[in-house]
Order: structure tokens, then sequence, then C-alpha cells
């Protein structure tokens, strides 16, 4: 009688087991299409720098005219309701995107001066990062400072620039020999950092805009854009005096 029992139960089993298989998988329709782009590959936190990195091709490719929310969802490969739910909106990509932006900009600065190895380099290293990054991030540059298209309220954005200006306000006292507090500013404190702002600054957007194409061409050749920034910050300005 066991043996009969086992003989019988046990197709029976198989043929349950069987059916439950087939049950569990979902028939084809019911499949989700492989071309279907969804957010699952990414975490939360993931996704939101995703979406920065993407914004950032976008804005170096096609400027700040081609970079959208839809443009950005299009280049991470995820839903145009991404961006939103991440940014809120434009400005608020935008400001996230600078702040992004300003954190660059501050370390590349900063290991500039860590390389520098004598006072004058020391003295030189800042602006020249300025420039260099410029060069080489134009549109992150751009974005930095169009102030009308950014919201400063933001914890991050504010956080960044505000890192700026106090590593600008440190390198102008070092160059002084006093200590400058960002809070507080004396005059002229206040003065020689506009001046070094003014500038580097300056001489980056014509340089960027191709306004210092002439003046190159009519140097010595093989001088470069930064030979050029080197001799405008250890010259004086000298000349003769307007007569009567």
């Amino acid at each position: 009688m066991g043996k009969s029992d086992t003989r019988t139960e046990s197709p029976r089993r198989a043929r349950t087991s069987r059916k439950t298989s087939s049950a569990a998988t979902p028939p084809r329709s019911a499949r989700r299409p492989a071309s279907v782009k969804t957010e699952e590959p990414y975490h939360h936190g993931a996704l939101r720098e995703a979406l920065l990195r993407a914004a950032e091709r976008v804005l170096e490719r096609e400027g700040l005219a081609g970079l959208t929310l839809r443009a950005v969802a299009r280049e991470a490969g995820v839903s145009h309701a991404a961006p939103t739910h991440h940014f809120g909106d434009l400005m608020g990509l935008l400001s996230e995107l600078a702040a992004v932006g300003f954190r660059q900009f501050n370390a590349a600065m900063a290991s500039s001066c860590d390389a520098a190895t004598t006072p004058l380099a020391r003295a030189l290293a800042r602006p020249k990062a300025y420039v260099a990054y410029a060069q080489a991030h134009p549109g992150m540059y751009g974005i930095m400072f169009r102030t009308e298209r950014l919201d400063y309220s933001r914890p991050s954005l504010h956080e960044a620039a505000e890192a700026s200006f106090a590593g600008l306000a440190n390198a102008v006292g070092m160059m002084r020999q006093e200590q400058i507090s960002g809070d507080a500013l004396t005059l002229n404190q206040g003065a020689a950092i506009a001046r070094a702002w003014s500038m580097v600054h300056g001489f980056t957007t014509l340089l960027l805009d191709g306004r210092l194409s002439d003046i190159l061409g009519r140097l010595p050749e093989g001088t470069t854009a930064e030979r050029l920034l080197e001799a405008m910050l250890v010259a004086p300005i000298t000349g003769k005096p307007p007569g009567p």
C-alpha cells in the first residue's frame, strides 16, 4: 500500500508543481517592453547626480539655450518628469548645476595653490587656475555668473559661492600680508578684492569671447594667454603722466 501510494502521488505532485510554475510566469503581453526607459537602475541620490552630470554635458555641448529639463532627461535616459521631481524647475536645475561648478572651481584653485612652491608661484596660481577652469568648462563658468538665472537661496549654491569668495579674500589677504574676514571689510580690503576679481574675471571674459586675439597676435610668437595674464599680474602699470 505504501508503494502504491508513492507511485500514484508522485506524478500528481509533479503536475501540480508544473502548473504552479506556469502560473507564476506572466504572459509575454504583460511583461514590460525592453525598450521602455525606467529610473530603476538609479537610487534616489544617484539619479540626482546623474541628472546633474547629464545637464553639464548638455550645457557644454549645446550652450545655455539648449539646456532644458527635457534635454537633460533625454541625455540621462530617464522620464521627462525626473528633473522636475528633483529640481522643481529649470532655475532649480541651473542653480544646483552652478553649485557643482563653484565646487569644481574652488577645488581647482585650491589644488593649484597647494602645488605652488614659491611665494610668487602661489600668488599667480589662483588667477591662472581661474582662467584655466573657464577655458576647460566655458558653459559651466558662464552659468556660475548668470545671477538672473540662479536662485541663491538654495543652500548648496549659497555655500559654494561663499566658499569661492572666501578663497578670493584669503588669497588677497596673503598678498597684502594681513588677515581678511569675509564678513567685515575695510574700504581698502574691499577695493583690493574687487580690483583682483575685476582684473581676472575681465581677462577671462575677453579671452572666452575671443577679444584678446588681436593683442595676442601682435605679441612675440609663442606668447600664450597665460603668459599675458602673468605679465599683467606682476608688472605695474607704468607710463608718463599726462602733460599740461
